[in-house]
């Protein structure tokens, strides 16, 4: 194992710092590059086969260029879409993301669950496979919020987003049979913690919001046990486009220990 070989995270978009912030506390030591395909962003409203063969394409470039020790797919739709293609292909462990039902089912006490996710997530059979497996005696509610991506992309850039996108995302849930009882609610989109504060003020008190990052973490730590880790270089930001927002992302991304930006070519 070369000690300088990265983790790679990779993401739509930024929603992949919210695992970022996690790895960092678990693994300080490990050099990362985060990879966002902002060319194809947002992930959630397009077709299953464009999501596979963009993350498939991107991922076997990536992978050629940086030699990754290990990659994580920190995007809850390309993972329940993308996965087990990708681990078909590529010769390096892949660890993904997936709606955290298993431990809000455990957490909740009135036995209602609200899940936020992209159009694309919510709908998946992976995601009834997870409710009848971990809740099968609760009631999920689902919404498809997908400008939660947008506001929180906003938010990153320092820009200011309208508080009536996230009153929207609450009455999703709210609105529906039973949605007065949530009192749980998974963040199936990396993207979605990073507008936590903004979703409880939106809902209201009483209510947890629970996301996968912290198990992400603990996985990436489990797989690169006894690996030797040494930075080369500061860790970065890949963007797959070139836009004009990408320079106000840098205070964002330099606050996660991604010191410059880089374009995939």
């Amino acid at each position: 194992m070369d000690a300088s070989a990265p983790i790679l995270l990779f993401d739509s978009g930024v929603g992949g710092l919210s695992v970022l912030g996690e790895l960092r506390r678990a693994l300080p030591q490990a050099p990362v590059v985060y990879a966002a395909d902002n060319g194809g962003l947002p992930y959630g409203t397009k077709t299953e086969a464009e999501v596979a063969a963009r993350v498939c394409g991107l991922l076997g470039r990536m992978s050629e260029r940086y030699r990754p020790r290990l990659i994580c797919i920190a995007c809850n739709t390309a993972s329940t879409i993308a996965l087990g293609m990708v681990r078909d292909v590529l010769n390096v462990p892949i660890v993904g993301t997936v709606p955290a039902i298993k431990p809000a089912a455990e957490q909740t006490r009135s036995g209602v669950i609200g899940l936020l996710g992209t159009a694309a997530t919510i709908r998946q059979p992976y995601v009834d496979r997870l409710a009848a497996d971990f809740a099968a005696d609760k009631r999920l509610l689902r919404f498809a919020a997908g400008e939660l991506v947008g506001a929180a992309e906003a938010k990153l850039r320092g820009e200011a987003v309208d508080p009536a996108v996230y009153a929207r995302a609450a009455a999703g849930l709210r609105d529906q049979p039973g949605g007065a009882e949530i009192d749980t609610v998974v963040l199936a989109c990396t993207h979605f913690p990073l507008v936590r504060d903004e979703l409880a003020a939106a809902f209201g008190p009483g209510v947890t919001f629970v996301d996968g990052a912290a198990g992400i973490a603990r996985r990436i730590l489990h797989l690169t046990q006894g690996q030797p880790f040494q930075r080369n270089r500061p860790d970065f930001a890949l963007f797959t486009k070139d836009e004009p927002g990408l320079a106000a992302l840098q205070p964002a991304l330099a606050s996660y220990g991604l010191e410059s930006i880089e374009l995939l070519t």
